[in-house]
């Protein structure tokens, strides 16, 4: 049965700017159950995470200042809005769905947080709307229960996972690819693992046929046992933050060519949705459902 983590978002106040591309996170499950692709069944709600977790991946002022709403004014401009207790609680929620979801994943072989891809997250920063790292918190909690030996973490949001980069720099059994447009936010790029940049107004094919090329080559050389996915779909040639042109039926294909990998390899998959920034909702919706629909078509 594949495990849904969702997550309510109307319980904390947000800048007006700000609500609309949260709207997503309530609007993906229920076209989900509307349409009949999951019921109530596969959706769960996590409850918080513990402080240890937290701390196995970031350092304990950075999280005494949010856990406090201490932050200097000048880091939580970074973030992009002001700190507020039911903020720090709902990424909290998200990191505990992820943990929750590679766990379900390795008993399911896919599972999905309808939130989370906070990937702008540090060690000691936040940024980019991200505070905590979920799925590099649910990635040391693999390591740490010897759940996983060998993790790659796949990031195809269209901006660069900076702060999974350097959680991860010298970590050697976690590989963090990131394949997301070169021109594009945080303009201060960390290095991953294997970074490729893509150019403004790359398309469907050139994206494709690299994304076959490079997981195949990951897949075979790293040889991981668990997969960690972030699939934004800011990378839609209609994302008003992304500087990318693919089509939603290439974006589409791009999580078809990500899970059928993972089933090729037998290698268990979390998925968490990142960023996605059309116009419009129904676009932005559609678009990460598409995954979910993939998902249960391979995986049921």
């Amino acid at each position: 049965m594949i495990k849904i983590a969702c997550h309510p978002i109307y319980a904390h106040p947000l800048p007006e700017g700000h609500r609309f591309p949260m709207l997503k996170y309530e609007l993906i499950p229920a076209q989900l159950l509307h349409e009949g692709t999951i019921g109530p069944e596969n959706l769960f709600a996590p409850k918080e995470l513990t402080e240890e977790y937290i701390l196995s991946t970031h350092d304990f002022a950075y999280w005494q200042q949010l856990k406090e709403l201490t932050l200097p004014v000048k880091e939580q401009r970074r973030i992009g809005f002001p700190l507020n207790t039911q903020l720090v609680e709902r990424e909290i929620r998200i990191a505990q769905g992820t943990i929750d979801g590679a766990l379900y994943a390795r008993q399911y072989g896919v599972a999905f947080n309808v939130a989370g891809g906070t990937h702008h997250a540090g060690s000691n920063w936040g940024e980019g709307f991200c505070l905590l790292n979920d799925q590099a918190i649910a990635a040391n909690y693999l390591l740490s229960n010897n759940l996983a030996n060998r993790i790659l973490i796949i990031d195809l949001d269209v901006h660069q996972g900076n702060g999974t980069a350097e959680i991860f720099q010298n970590e050697a059994r976690v590989f963090t690819f990131s394949m997301h447009g070169d021109k594009n936010f945080p303009f201060r790029k960390e290095q991953s693992d294997l970074d490729i940049p893509l150019a403004d107004g790359t398309t469907d094919e050139v994206f494709l046929n690299t994304l076959a090329e490079t997981l195949t080559l990951l897949f075979e050389n790293q040889r991981p046992d668990f997969v960690f996915y972030l699939a934004g779909v800011d990378v839609l040639e209609t994302d008003k933050l992304g500087k990318l042109a693919l089509t939603k039926n290439a974006c589409k294909q791009r999580d078809l060519l990500v899970f059928e990998t993972c089933i090729k390899y037998q290698v268990p998959v979390q998925v968490s949705m990142g960023g996605g920034y059309s116009a419009d909702i129904k676009t932005i919706v559609d678009a990460h459902c598409n995954t979910f629909r993939v998902a249960i078509d391979l995986f049921s």
